[in-house]
């Protein structure tokens, strides 16, 4: 890392700049990205999927958050880098960093592909007193990067009507009536996730998200789509131009950008590279709000959640047969945080219909679960034993949809704190599942709902309660998330609608010690109707049980252990029938009222 490092340095030396920025991210805005785009991971040796890299000629620095903390903080020993815990009190922002150490007159590098327009634009304001000059146009990371991986091309495939539940073409079309409400000419689209559902396609260009590498210009009567026509099959193709798509080389949006006069265009700032609005002539009017795509496909349809039902339930068969192999195994056989973890993925791709994970696994056993986002590798990879807690967060892709859960697993004896901890969860996360709300609420309104129990004794966890799911698409989607605070950049602040699919996934987590987290995925309906207004509801998909044998029924009320046997019930209804003799029998005993 340190060579890499200095190479860096030389190149920003010979180019005569000050500081060179780094983000974790493609051309798309993307959460994951490919092997091609990780240049931030080269450059630093930090795995995780979120983080921002600031190199200058005498320090280098690494922003993340909190979930990221323990896992930098160990993966950054020796590289150069200097861990900058994001948020937390007297750590500055990129920005405040770059305003800090810039020279009067400087050059700020970075590749324009792969900073946001917001990000960029807030950097320029840091820095506008300054007067700095900003050198956007070239890779450095990628110039000493001699082994870097291809860019993905992989087969682009369309997605039936059956599971889509509506066509391409309606969806199209409600695009167009959200530009003409917006007076914009031509919309600029390049997250991914918004293109593919947009066109009902899918592929397999970033891990866990089945997406296509592509941008898409859309006007009142054309729509380009710039890809990679190897990707592309007759069939593909015949698809397409069916819908009117003029298929365009995939680099070419950056000439087409420029050369476009005198239009209205809709773009996501937050969401679209530096490049390419820069590249925008200034003849051109923008319109910066969210993409009209993001709540059209945040609201599943009748036919999308049917399917999600569908797929919860094969899901729900992989994990319960899982806990019970893991639950009657342990101490009787070789296991570690991998193999265990190879076995689920293994499970799963036996339902019919699936398509691989929606994320890498994080498989934790003991201390490794007080990292929220930990990821085993041969160096750090435990061996189970019969004792403790084991902490398996997962999903799957399916044509049905996608699919995320977490689950705690007794193992053997465990202390009082992580019993106490254990139940906690459970109570937090079930309290959220049955709140009944007004229409209007935000997730910000909802999340006290799970802390409570924890807040009241002084604890807390350092991420957001729950998150937005696409259906067969990213395992984190906006608008709709649930946390305490708002945090701008995430832009998951939305009011809950009626077919939105959220996570609750309340945890707790001690360094050095124990990590637990309970998680369902739960999808909102409207529940009665009277004189104070609509009200909402939530309705699970997850059916997975949760582990009795961490549970002290004597922390929880009375309505906890209603709701906690309620849903074992329905667990042992639509899990129970796909299980073998031994399987139900167990299951019916891990459900058992209590």
């Amino acid at each position: 890392m340190n060579e890499r490092l200095n190479q860096l340095r030389r190149l920003m030396e010979e180019r005569h700049i000050d500081a060179y920025v780094i983000p974790t991210s493609d051309f798309h805005e993307s959460e994951y990205v490919g092997d091609y785009f990780k240049c931030r991971k080269f450059i630093t040796g930090f795995t995780g999927s979120a983080g921002t890299a600031v190199v200058t000629a005498r320090e280098a620095g690494l922003w993340t958050d909190g979930r990221y903390f323990v896992q930098a903080a160990r993966q950054l020993e020796g590289s150069g880098f200097k861990l900058q815990k994001m948020e937390e009190e007297g750590v500055p922002t990129v920005e405040e960093y770059l305003a800090d150490v810039m020279p009067e007159g400087g050059i700020l590098g970075f590749d324009g592909r792969v900073v946001n327009s917001r990000m960029g634009e807030a950097i320029e304001e840091a820095l506008e007193e300054k007067h700095v000059t900003f050198s956007y146009e070239e890779d450095l990371v990628g110039r000493i990067w001699t082994d870097r991986p291809q860019m993905s091309a992989e087969p682009v495939w369309i997605l039936e009507e059956k599971y889509a539940g509506k066509p391409a073409a309606e969806k199209i079309a409600g695009l167009r009536t959200d530009m003409r409400e917006a007076r914009a000419t031509i919309h600029i689209l390049t997250t991914l996730d918004d293109i593919v559902w947009l066109l009902n396609i899918r592929g397999n260009d970033i891990p866990f998200n089945p997406v296509v590498l592509c941008y898409a210009a859309v006007t009142e009567k054309d729509f380009y789509l710039f890809i990679n026509d190897k990707t592309l099959d007759t069939q593909v193709r015949e698809y397409l131009e069916g819908l009117k798509v003029t298929i365009k080389p995939y680099n070419d949006i950056y000439e087409f950008v420029k050369a476009l006069r005198s239009e209205k265009v809709l773009l996501e700032s937050s969401r679209i590279n530096y490049a390419i609005k820069n590249n925008l002539d200034v003849s051109n009017k923008i319109i910066d709000k969210m993409n009209p795509t993001v709540m059209a496909k945040a609201v599943k349809n009748p036919v999308e959640i049917e399917n999600e039902r569908r797929a919860h339930i094969k899901d729900g068969v992989a994990m319960t047969k899982f806990i019970y192999w893991l639950k009657k195994n342990i101490g009787t056989m070789d296991m570690t945080e991998i193999s265990v973890s190879d076995y689920l993925e293994e499970l799963r791709r036996q339902q019919e219909g699936n398509l691989g994970l929606s994320f890498n696994t994080i498989s934790a056993y003991g201390e490794n679960a007080a990292m929220c986002h930990y990821s085993a590798t041969p160096e750090s990879n435990q061996t189970l034993k019969p004792k403790g807690l084991y902490l398996i967060d997962s999903g799957g892709q399916y044509y049905e949809g996608t699919t995320d859960i977490t689950r705690t697993v007794v193992l053997g004896p465990i202390t009082d704190d992580e019993r106490e901890h254990f139940t906690l969860v459970a109570m937090s996360m079930l309290r959220l599942g049955h709140a009944r709300f007004l229409y209007g609420c935000r997730g910000l309104s909802l999340d006290y709902i799970a802390r409570q129990p924890m807040w009241e004794r002084g604890l807390n966890y350092n991420h957001g309660t729950g998150h937005g799911v696409g259906y067969l698409l990213n395992v984190h989607e906006r608008p709709n998330g649930i946390r305490y605070k708002i945090v701008p950049e995430r832009m998951d602040s939305a009011v809950i609608e009626e077919g939105m699919i959220c996570s609750d996934e309340p945890g707790i987590y001690i360094e050095g010690s124990h990590g637990i987290r309970t998680e369902n995925l739960i999808v909102c309906r409207k529940a009665e109707k009277n004189e104070y207004g609509q009200f909402m509801e939530f309705e699970y998909l997850t059916y997975v049980p949760i582990d009795l044998d961490g549970l002290d029924t004597g922390l929880m009320e009375k309505k906890d252990i209603e709701y906690l046997n309620e849903y074992h019930r329905q667990v042992y209804g639509k899990i129970s029938p796909y299980l073998s003799d031994e399987e139900r029998e167990w299951l019916k005993e891990a459900t058992r009222e209590v």
